[in-house]
């Protein structure tokens, strides 16, 4: 008899589920018919969705199963056995959701019938569909995708008939970067897999979060395992750090600009050179864009500087510190009108004869002017002579954080507060700050008046409330950050200058649109940034548990842009790098850089290891696009493109790879240009910068937990730890404890400290 009780209530476990906070919630259950091409989700008694397997040649699977993995997921695993290839356009499963959805998201934006979400962009792939509080998500199996050229995946959603899917199906690109269904598949012979996992559940966290289980299996799944293996890369990122240097300030004649300025000697590596500007190019060199030096959101001069200025005082490299200090003069430079600066010195280019060849090059920083960026919105006549407040505020940010940690320079102190006071003057009545700036009149634009780029001025001013104590800045922080998650957050409006006006600016002409087949905006990672770090910062400054609830959420749906996997399709290591958008091609975008510490600055707050390991991730896959020995696979693919490339190009690094939506083993994906403060230069800054936050291990004895973050790796004994070099080379490590109490040791093999 007590076995009989005994196996009832394993039976009701297994049916309802038991939740980790002890109360019995439904679980997800997966019904097939007996001819396998019809199924059916319930989440206990209540229906969800019909389930449609595809057909090859008529035929439905030959298998159709499903099975529990752990924590409410269901792996659903499709086969067809061919005995002859089939020519076939497309292979779907189709869910006909019974729920009726208030919430849509998908990877990528699906505008017209026949577009989907190719595998391209599958970084870390999921469909969400959300009912108040039910939540459906599906992920594809990321253990069998891709892994046959000749049958790409894709998923797709159609909103107005509630239809999520999962197939196979080549596809082409219809613009910059939409993708939709191509004909031409052939299924092979043998066996044909499609495999998803799905779950669905009661979101009764304090503020509703879609993204957070699904990251969770992301990383758990796929993430982690390549992680401790140490993913991406386990070489010591300061040989970087040093490659990245060497290239810019010695290699690379073109790259450090050194000149005088109205009597003020300035300096900065140039905005931008390309491949022709190689000591082993064999044609005349050319400027791809203006010669410039930009202090923008993107492109900021000051950051990497600071990087330099870090780097110098470890090394004790007086040149480098002169040169950090040269580019800090350059941004105090800045002609300010009204408390207002320009983001951009330039001069123009012309054309010129060379070896028999025309080619553009610039005209000298005797010509030199001051102007903005020409990221903006020139379709409603908004120029780079307009100011644009994003890069102001992110300029003052650095500004502040170099007088904090570096430099205790009274004039970047001055020249901030200026900023500010002229800043608060522009907040409207719902706490916005507005976007771009006529230049005579210092009257707003009305185009994206009211958008997330509000939180980098939220961060700017919290962080100058607390160097000074003025309690008017952080009045208005709090204000701009109330107006932001009332406004932005919920309804995922992540819209700034680079969703419309970088690459890809599809929608520029009506920004801020739903697209109804997809139920959601256009997007950008940038703005979701700087809105977790400004979340982030109110927490911190007003202990409000609200605003890391947001922020924890926020950062979730950042993380949806993050690679958590390998796919067989991407020939550099993927894992921990970002892309840019919803509707873009890029993965190891240089925006990982940025990103990389708030991750570890999520975890100081909340202890959830998978933030720690996240953010590591993401700082090495900064360096994964450098041209250098290290990087095996990446170097040979440069020298497929460049085959001119050599030691002298050692650090040169493209900011992305597969921007165009499409790569190759041949070395498609592989770019042209380097950006050194969106490239080698931030990514240096980055390193250096955490080093000296988090130190190259990171032991939270609090929590019993410790980090490797330069390719090292950590074991917790009691009050001991033991560290092993996954890099093999012996060096000095920095260990930070959880109190920011640091201690320096020569790491060789593997070695034990205690305390």
């Amino acid at each position: 008899m007590l076995q009989h009780i005994l196996i009832v209530i394993l039976v009701f476990i297994l049916l309802t589920g038991c939740q980790a906070e002890g109360n019995f919630k439904p679980a997800l259950t997966v019904k097939f018919d007996t001819a396998r091409v019809k199924g059916s989700l319930h989440l206990g008694a209540a229906s969800l969705a019909g389930l449609s397997a595809g057909h090859v040649a008529g035929k439905g699977p030959d298998v159709a199963q499903s099975e529990d993995t752990g924590d409410g997921w269901q792996k659903i695993c499709l086969e067809w056995n061919l005995d002859k290839p089939v020519q076939q356009d497309e292979l779907t499963v189709r869910l006909d959701l019974q729920m009726t959805p208030d919430f849509w998201w998908a990877p990528h934006l699906v505008i017209n019938e026949g577009d989907c979400i190719a595998q391209h962009v599958f970084r870390s792939p999921a469909l969400i569909a959300a009912q108040g509080k039910l939540t459906l998500v599906l992920v594809p199996d990321l253990d069998i995708c891709g892994k046959v050229n000749s049958t790409p995946w894709f998923l797709d959603i159609d909103v107005p008939k509630r239809q999520m899917f999962i197939g196979l199906s080549h596809t082409n690109i219809w613009t910059h970067v939409g993708y939709r269904k191509a004909p031409g598949m052939e299924l092979p012979a043998g066996k044909v897999q499609l495999g998803f996992y799905i779950k669905a559940y009661e979101d009764t966290t304090a503020v509703p979060n879609p993204w957070r289980e699904v990251c969770k299996l992301l990383w758990s799944r796929w993430g982690h395992e390549l992680f401790v293996k140490g993913e991406p890369l386990t070489t010591p990122m300061d040989r970087y750090v040093k490659r990245t240097y060497e290239w810019a300030f010695q290699s690379w004649p073109h790259v450090w600009q050194e000149f005088d300025l109205n009597g003020r000697k300035v300096g900065a590596p140039q905005f931008i050179v390309n491949i022709s500007e190689s000591p082993n190019y064999p044609g005349p060199w050319y400027q791809r864009e203006m010669l410039s030096i930009w202090n923008q959101a993107w492109f900021s001069s000051l950051r990497s500087a600071s990087g330099v200025m870090r780097w110098a005082k470890r090394s004790s490299n007086t040149n480098l510190k002169q040169k950090a200090g040269l580019t800090k003069e350059l941004a105090l430079a800045a002609p300010m009108k009204e408390g207002f600066f320009p983001a951009v010195i330039r001069t123009d280019s012309v054309k010129e004869l060379h070896d028999g060849q025309e080619v553009w090059r610039p005209k000298g920083w005797d010509h030199a002017y001051w102007s903005n960026s020409d990221r903006c919105p020139w379709n409603f006549d908004v120029t780079n002579e307009w100011y644009h407040v994003l890069d102001a505020s992110w300029t003052g940010l650095l500004m502040l954080r170099w007088y904090e940690e570096l430099e205790q320079d009274m004039r970047l102190l001055d020249y901030t507060r200026r900023y500010a006071d002229a800043l608060l003057k522009l907040q409207d009545e719902a706490g916005f700050f507005p976007g771009w700036l006529n230049p005579e009149t210092l009257i707003p634009t009305d185009v994206m008046f009211q958008t997330p780029e509000t939180s980098m001025s939220v961060t700017f001013l919290l962080k100058l409330s607390d160097l000074t104590g003025e309690a008017k800045y952080r009045q208005a922080a709090f204000k701009a950050m109330d107006a932001v998650l009332k406004e932005i957050v919920p309804a995922g409006r992540w819209t700034d200058f680079e969703t419309y006006w970088s690459c890809c600016g599809f929608g520029k002409d009506k920004p801020e649109t739903i697209y109804p087949r997809c139920g959601m905006y256009k997007q950008c990672s940038f703005s979701m940034f700087w809105t977790a770090e400004a979340l982030l910062a109110c927490y911190q400054a007003g202990g409000d548990e609200r605003y890391l609830h947001w922020g924890r959420r926020t950062l979730d749906e950042l993380s949806m842009l993050q690679q958590t996997w390998q796919p067989p399709y991407i020939y550099i290591p993927a894992l921990g790098g970002f892309g840019v958008m919803n509707f873009d091609g890029e993965w190891n975008d240089s925006r990982q850089s940025l990103f990389a510490e708030l991750f570890l600055d999520y975890y100081r707050v909340t202890g959830e290891p998978d933030l720690f390991e996240r953010g590591i991730a993401a700082l090495k896959a900064s360096f994964v696009m450098m041209y250098c020995p290290e990087n095996a696979a990446t170097k040979a693919l440069w020298e497929k493109v460049h085959p001119f490339f050599g030691p002298a190009d050692y650090g040169f690094m493209m900011e992305n790879y597969g921007h165009g939506g499409e790569t190759s083993p041949e070395g498609m994906g592989i770019g042209v240009f380097t950006i050194y403060d969106w490239g080698n230069g931030a990514a240096s800054e980055a390193r250096n910068r955490i080093r000296d936050h988090y130190g190259d291990v990171y032991i939270d004895r609090k929590r019993g937990q410790a980090f490797g973050l330069d390719s090292i790796a950590v074991t917790l004994t009691g009050s001991s730890a033991i560290l092993k070099d996954l890099a093999a080379k012996p060096r000095i490590v920095r260990i930070m404890f959880d109190d920011r109490t640091t201690r320096e040791l020569e790491l060789n093999g593997e070695t034990t400290i205690t305390w």
